[in-house]
């Protein structure tokens, strides 16, 4: 029996997924699959499945049409919350739970039919890390879960009016002083410390503000 084709294509910028993705990469066995990861989206002809997680960049069609079934894992509930960063941006709506939807990636970004959905429950503490490990743990799953059933899926076309997203910004961490923390609190959970912290401006100063469980 030839083996199955299956690649990971992620951004370099999004190296928190990596490490727990090479670890269920590792578990693949080569008996069964070739596998390959890279961040390079023209690295993958003629693959059978190709999982397209956490890449912010949009792929050719070109390159899409080479793949027997390119996958997209978008965290909404789509074709709610189409567009960049939507597990922050509902935090931001006070969500506890939310969907992580997996799709056939096609042409139209986001907008491809239905394989699988599955929950994210949050406590409300949660703060960026937390978060984004929650996510890929979810994502992982929704992936062995394919590998398991595959080929034997069924797609549903996404049904209902579609929202977006818009791309998130330095600027959307920035905190209201006379506002009181507990009511910006997740503001302050969507808020990366290393790279986009949460800041405050005050008589013409810039305060940044990070944010540490203890």
């Amino acid at each position: 029996m030839a083996k199955l084709k299956v690649g990971f294509l992620i951004d370099k910028e999004n190296s928190w997924f990596f490490l727990n993705l090479n670890k269920f990469y590792k578990t693949l066995d080569k008996k069964k699959y070739f596998k390959k990861i890279s961040f390079n989206s023209r690295s993958f002809n003629n693959f059978d499945i190709l999982f397209i997680v956490n890449y912010t960049k949009i792929i050719n069609n070109s390159v899409l049409k080479k793949i027997k079934l390119p996958i997209v894992i978008h965290a909404s509930d789509l074709p709610k919350g189409k567009g960049f960063s939507p597990l922050m941006w509902q935090v931001l709506e006070n969500k506890k739970k939310i969907k992580v939807s997996m799709i056939k990636a096609v042409k139209k970004v986001d907008s491809g039919p239905i394989i699988f959905k599955k929950q994210i429950k949050l406590n409300g503490t949660e703060l960026y890390d937390e978060l984004r490990l929650k996510l890929s743990k979810v994502i992982v799953n929704l992936m062995k879960k394919l590998l398991i059933v595959y080929p034997n899926l069924k797609f549903k076309s996404q049904k209902g009016n579609s929202t977006f997203y818009k791309k998130r910004q330095p600027k959307d961490s920035n905190l209201n002083i006379n506002k009181s923390l507990k009511s910006q609190f997740n503001l302050l959970r969507t808020c990366d410390n290393r790279n986009w912290p949460a800041f405050f401006s005050y008589k013409n100063r810039k305060y940044v503000l990070k944010i540490y469980k203890k």
